[in-house]
């Protein structure tokens, strides 16, 4: 063990000294002084004065409506008021007999006229009052009062309506791509078809697949991609339908009848092929919008004569031709 230092004999050998703080050296002196307040005194130098002597922005005065009034007579080239008038006191001077006995002479030649003086040729209001009027027209008749726009034109036309704003074939043809009620993305893809064939060159017609009478040259074609899907649906379009009648012909044995069809029943067939027929489709490409470019080329191909779809049309149109004798025997029954 260590020895022991015997404190009671080394009192007065050993000094205890208080630890003396270590202040950093780089801290400046901090002395707070009472902030001294500038007091306004009689002996101040006034403000410098401005080099350009006028009166301020704020200063100037505007001119007499008079002389505004004056201004805009002589560019308008009519007659304005006269700035030398001055201010009517004839008035002022008939009520005053000491005026009239210290007036000059021409002042007394001026009040003893019975012209009246002091009335302007000229009033000031008349602009603002003329700004104010209306004006209307000689048979006093008000074309479209109260409406922003003109009101249509009568007989109203059944597109004018907002439920019948598109064409009926693109409508038609929208619903019949909606699927699970999704409307936004039928309408995105009849958007995406019309597109297709507004940007896709012109298509070289077949003679031997002629299209509906009266159809424009196929350069016009993609400059109106609606009427491209109305040709092209109308023209693939079946006139007759077949419907199978059973029993008609005795024995159990079912009948052939053609049914002639509508327009919007022959439009619904063609459409309902063209989507089979499109779904068919081998699709090459990428990215959204794939459908929608199958229908527009079955659509394009339909208006050349290459789709498979003017076969079925035909052979429908010969069975019907064949069973046109049905018809008798369908009305008997």
């Amino acid at each position: 063990m260590p020895p022991r230092i015997p404190l009671t004999r080394s009192i007065r050998a050993y000094q205890f000294q208080s630890r003396v703080s270590a202040r950093p050296q780089n801290l400046p002196n901090l002395c707070f002084r009472p902030a001294q307040l500038r007091s306004i005194t009689a002996d101040e130098k006034p403000l410098p004065k401005a080099d350009t002597p006028g009166p301020g922005p704020n200063q100037d005065q505007l001119p007499h409506v008079s002389e505004e009034a004056a201004a805009i007579a002589k560019i308008t080239g009519e007659s304005g008021p006269d700035i030398e008038q001055g201010t009517p006191v004839e008035e002022v001077v008939q009520r005053d007999s000491n005026a009239q006995e210290k007036a000059p002479q021409v002042l007394k030649d001026q009040t003893s006229s019975t012209s009246p003086k002091g009335s302007r040729a000229y009033s000031t209001s008349a602009r603002r009052q003329q700004e104010a009027m209306i004006t209307f027209e000689d048979d006093g008749q008000i074309e479209s009062f109260g409406h922003k726009f003109g009101l249509p034109e009568l007989p109203i036309q059944s597109t004018d309506n907002m439920k019948h704003r598109y064409d009926p074939v693109v409508v038609q043809v929208t619903n019949l791509l909606m699927q699970d009620g999704k409307l936004s993305v039928a309408q995105t893809n009849m958007a995406l078809i019309l597109n297709y064939l507004r940007t896709a060159p012109p298509p070289v017609i077949n003679p031997n697949k002629p299209l509906m009478l009266g159809a424009p040259p196929a350069s016009y074609l993609p400059l109106n991609p609606v009427l491209y899907l109305t040709l092209a649906i109308d023209s693939i379009a079946p006139l007759l339908r077949i419907r199978s009648q059973k029993g008609a012909a005795g024995g159990g044995v079912a009948l052939q009848i053609p049914v002639p069809l509508g327009v919007r029943q022959r439009r619904r067939t063609a459409i309902m092929w063209i989507i089979d027929a499109a779904s068919k489709r081998r699709w090459t490409g990428s990215g959204r919008g794939g459908f929608a470019r199958k229908v527009a080329q079955e659509l394009i191909s339909i208006v050349e004569g290459k789709s498979g779809l003017w076969e079925r049309r035909g052979g429908i149109h010969r069975l019907a031709v064949s069973a046109r004798s049905n018809l008798s025997s369908g009305k008997r029954r």
